[in-house]
C-alpha cells in the first residue's frame, strides 16, 4: 500500500475534479486519506426510523462543496495548535452513575461527510471534535471538548485564574482535575464569568470539589462578573424556564442518537452537559470598561452587555497580548434569536461592540474565546473581527431596509442574501444562528410579531384551521397523494407544510405522521445549522416515538434557584395562577422565610396575584413559615404541596384548608408538552 502522502498525491493527479474533491480535502490533509466506513450512510430506515438521504438531498449537499473554500485548512491547524494532552476516555457521570458527557460518542465524526449530513456542518463538527488541553500562549491554557463551552485557565501569581467553568459541576471538576494532572497542582485564585449564560457559569461549584490539597476556601477566591450578571443568570431560568427547557431538547437534539442520521453537534460545540448546575455570587463586579489586576495579571475589560448576552464582558491581557472575545465573537454566525426561546438580541449593539474591540489600540497576537479554537496573528484576528462585525450589521441593515419596504418576516428571510465575502468565510456561516431566522429577529425587535396583514391578526387556532384545510383539499387521501408527489420531487418544505395540516387535524394518522417525519429527515440532513438539523430530526423522532415522558430535571437547577432573588419566584407563582379557576376568589397569604427573616404578603384578587415585601398581614387567611430551601423544593417539585403543607417541617398559622385551596389554583407545569402534534 502506498504511503499516506503518496496516496494523497495520487488523488490529486488522477483526474478527480477539484470541486468534487474539495469537500474532503481538509480531511485528506489531516487524516491521510483514510476512509471511515462507519460513516457510510446505507439505504433503508435505521433503528430509530430515520430514512436514508434522498437523491435530492445528496445533490443539494454535493452542490455546497462547489460553493465554499473547503481547501482552506487553517482552522484545522489552529484547532490543533498548542495541543498538550487529551483524556483517553472522556466520559463524565453524575453521582448516580448516569452519563452526562460522552465525548467518545462523537468519534464517528471523521472522514468525509456522509450523505445524511450537510458537508459544511460536518466540517464544523469535525473541528469541534478536536479536544483536550491546549496551550494558547504563555500562561494561558484551554480545556476544549469537556462540555459545550471552553474552560480557559490563566496562570496567576499565586494560582489559577479560571475563566468560564463550563455548564455542570461534574464536567468542570473533571476538566480542572485533568489540568492539574498535566500542569501541576495549583489552587484557584479567581473565577471569571464572562457572561450570564449557563454554559459559562453552571459548573462553578465543581471547581471547589477538586482534589487539590492546596485549594483555597471560597472566601479566598475572587469571583468576577459583569454588572447585572446575577440578575440575568438567574431570572431567565425562573420565569420561562419550563418552556425553554422543553424547546432546548429540540435545539440540542437531546433525544437523538449520536449518529450520522442524528445529532452530530450544536455548531457552537458538541452539546451542553446536563448534570448539576450551580452559581457563585460575584465579589467583584465590572461595571464599565476598566483595567484590573487579578492575582498579579493585568486585565483590560470591555463591557459588551446587550450583545450576545444581557450581561457580558470581553478582556485583553496586555502582557500576553491576548484577546478573549468571550461569546461576542465565535467561529460561526450566532443567534440574534435562539430557537429555545429568548428575548431577541440587538444586532446593532452586537456589531458596534465588535467594532469597538476591532478598533482598540492593541497589538494582539492571539484571540481565544468561550467556544471553538484560537486564532494567531494580528491580520487574521482583524479579518475575523471584521467579518463577525459585518455579519451582524449586514443582517440588521438589510432586514431594516426590507421591512421599511413592506416585506414580512418570512419574505425578508427568503430574500436576504449574504455578501460573497461573508458567505465564503467559514466563521460567518450559519452553524448555530442563520441569516434567515436572524433576519426575522431583527423584524421582531423593531415591529414585533404582527406583520400588518389582517389575516394574521386573529387567525383560527391551528387545529380548527387544519381541519378546514383538510376538508377543502379533498380529505386525507388527496393530501397524502400530493405530499408523496412533493417528496418525490424533493420539495420537502412544501411537503412538510402540506402534510402538517393532516397531522394537526388527525394525529392518529400514522402514515401522515411518517410522511411528515420523512420530510423532516431530509430537511435535517440538508441543514447547515446544527440547531435546525436537531429541530427537524427531533420532530421526526417524536412523530415516530412520541413526546418524552419527562423533561429536564428541575432538581438539577436547585443550587441556581437558591441564589435567585425571591421576587423572581413570587412573580413565577403569579404566572402560574390558573385564571378561570381563580375567578371571583380573594385570598391573602403571608409567606415568612424563617432563615431569611423576611415576609412576603401575597394577595389574590381579580384572578391576579400580587406580592410585596412587608410585615405579616394580620388579615391573612394563612401564614406559611418556611425555610427558603424547602420553598424551593416545593417550587421545583422535590416536595409535594400536600406533603409539605401537612408536614412538621414548617409552621402554618391560620387555615390549612385555605392554604391548600390557594396552591390548588397554581398550575403545575410538567416540563413536557407536545410540539409537533396537538
Amino acid at each position: 500500500m502506498p504511503s499516506h502522502s503518496s496516496r494523497c498525491f495520487y488523488l490529486f493527479t488522477s483526474g478527480i475534479s477539484l470541486p468534487l474533491l474539495a469537500g474532503s480535502l481538509a480531511v485528506i490533509l489531516l487524516t491521510g486519506c483514510q476512509p471511515n466506513q462507519a460513516n457510510i450512510d446505507k439505504g433503508g430506515a435505521d433503528d430509530d426510523g430515520f430514512t436514508a438521504a434522498s437523491s435530492h438531498t445528496i445533490d443539494a449537499n454535493k452542490a455546497l462543496l462547489e460553493k465554499l473554500p473547503f481547501s482552506d485548512t487553517q482552522d484545522f491547524k489552529d484547532a490543533k495548535r498548542g495541543f498538550i494532552a487529551k483524556m483517553p476516555k472522556l466520559v463524565v457521570t453524575d453521582p448516580q452513575g448516569k452519563i452526562i458527557w460522552d465525548r467518545p460518542g462523537y468519534d464517528f465524526i471523521t472522514g468525509e461527510a456522509p450523505n445524511s449530513v450537510n458537508p459544511s456542518l460536518w466540517r464544523q463538527a469535525t473541528l469541534n471534535n478536536i479536544d483536550g488541553l491546549f496551550k494558547v500562549t504563555e500562561g494561558v491554557y484551554q480545556l476544549r471538548g469537556f462540555d459545550l463551552a471552553n474552560m480557559t485557565v490563566i496562570a496567576g501569581k499565586t494560582g489559577w485564574i479560571v475563566v468560564d467553568p463550563l455548564t455542570t459541576a461534574e464536567t468542570a471538576k473533571t476538566a480542572f482535575e485533568f489540568l492539574n494532572q498535566q500542569l501541576g497542582q495549583r489552587p484557584i485564585s479567581a473565577i471569571l464569568f464572562t457572561h450570564s449564560h449557563m454554559d459559562h457559569f453552571g459548573g462553578a461549584l465543581g471547581l471547589l470539589e477538586n482534589n487539590t490539597p492546596k485549594n483555597r476556601s471560597l472566601d479566598e477566591i475572587d469571583i468576577i462578573a459583569p454588572a447585572g450578571f446575577m440578575h440575568e443568570a438567574t431570572s431567565e431560568n425562573v420565569m420561562a424556564g419550563t418552556a425553554m427547557s422543553r424547546r432546548a431538547m429540540y435545539m440540542y437534539g437531546k433525544q437523538l442518537p449520536r449518529s450520522v442520521r442524528g445529532h452530530i453537534g450544536s455548531g457552537l460545540g458538541k452539546e451542553p452537559a446536563f448534570g448539576q448546575f450551580g452559581i457563585l455570587s460575584p465579589t467583584t463586579v465590572i461595571e464599565h470598561d476598566s483595567a484590573q489586576l487579578i492575582d498579579g495579571v493585568p486585565f483590560e475589560f470591555q463591557i459588551v452587555s446587550g450583545s450576545e448576552a444581557p450581561a457580558e464582558f470581553t478582556f485583553y491581557l496586555p502582557e500576553q497580548q491576548a484577546y478573549c472575545g468571550a461569546e461576542l465573537v465565535s467561529k460561526n454566525m450566532h443567534n440574534l434569536y435562539t430557537l429555545r426561546g429568548a428575548k431577541v438580541r440587538d444586532a446593532l449593539t452586537w456589531s458596534n461592540s465588535i467594532d469597538k474591540a476591532l478598533n482598540a489600540q492593541r497589538d494582539t497576537k492571539v484571540y481565544f474565546g468561550s467556544h471553538h479554537w484560537p486564532i494567531w496573528g494580528q491580520e487574521p484576528i482583524n479579518h475575523f473581527l471584521e467579518t463577525q462585525r459585518d455579519t451582524y450589521k449586514y443582517i440588521h441593515d438589510q432586514s431594516v431596509r426590507m421591512l421599511n419596504a413592506g416585506l414580512t418576516p418570512a419574505e425578508i428571510a427568503e430574500a436576504i442574501e449574504m455578501p460573497p465575502v461573508l458567505a465564503n468565510t467559514f466563521s460567518s456561516r450559519g452553524y448555530y444562528g442563520t441569516a434567515k431566522h436572524n433576519a426575522k429577529a431583527v423584524y421582531q425587535a423593531y415591529l414585533g410579531w404582527y406583520d400588518a396583514n389582517p389575516v394574521h391578526l386573529d387567525p383560527l387556532p391551528a387545529v380548527d384551521s387544519a381541519e378546514k384545510y383538510v376538508a377543502l383539499m379533498g380529505g386525507a387521501d388527496n393530501i397524502i397523494k400530493q405530499t408523496e408527489i412533493a417528496i418525490a420531487d424533493g420539495e420537502y418544505r412544501w411537503a412538510a407544510e402540506l402534510i402538517n395540516h393532516l397531522v394537526v387535524a388527525d394525529d392518529s394518522n400514522r402514515y401522515a405522521k411518517e410522511l411528515l417525519a420523512s420530510s423532516y429527515d431530509q430537511l435535517g440532513y440538508q441543514a447547515e445549522s446544527a440547531p435546525w438539523r436537531d429541530v427537524y430530526l427531533s420532530a421526526a423522532f417524536e412523530l415516530r416515538h412520541g413526546a418524552p415522558e419527562k423533561g429536564i430535571d428541575l432538581a438539577s437547577m436547585k443550587q441556581i434557584l437558591l441564589r435567585s432573588p425571591v421576587e423572581n419566584f413570587m412573580q413565577s407563582m403569579a404566572s402560574r395562577v390558573i385564571g378561570p379557576e381563580a375567578f371571583g376568589e380573594e385570598f391573602e397569604l403571608n409567606i415568612y422565610f424563617t432563615d431569611l427573616d423576611n415576609n412576603y404578603v401575597l394577595t389574590l384578587k381579580n384572578a391576579v396575584l400580587h406580592h410585596k415585601l412587608a410585615p405579616k398581614s394580620s388579615t391573612a387567611n394563612a401564614t406559611l413559615n418556611i425555610s427558603h430551601e424547602l420553598f424551593i423544593d416545593l417550587i421545583i417539585g422535590n416536595a409535594g404541596v400536600k406533603d409539605v403543607l401537612f408536614s412538621d417541617e414548617l409552621e402554618i398559622e391560620g387555615s390549612k384548608i385555605d392554604l391548600a385551596s390557594f396552591f390548588s389554583k397554581l398550575d403545575k407545569p410538567k416540563g413536557v408538552f407536545n410540539i409537533v402534534t396537538p
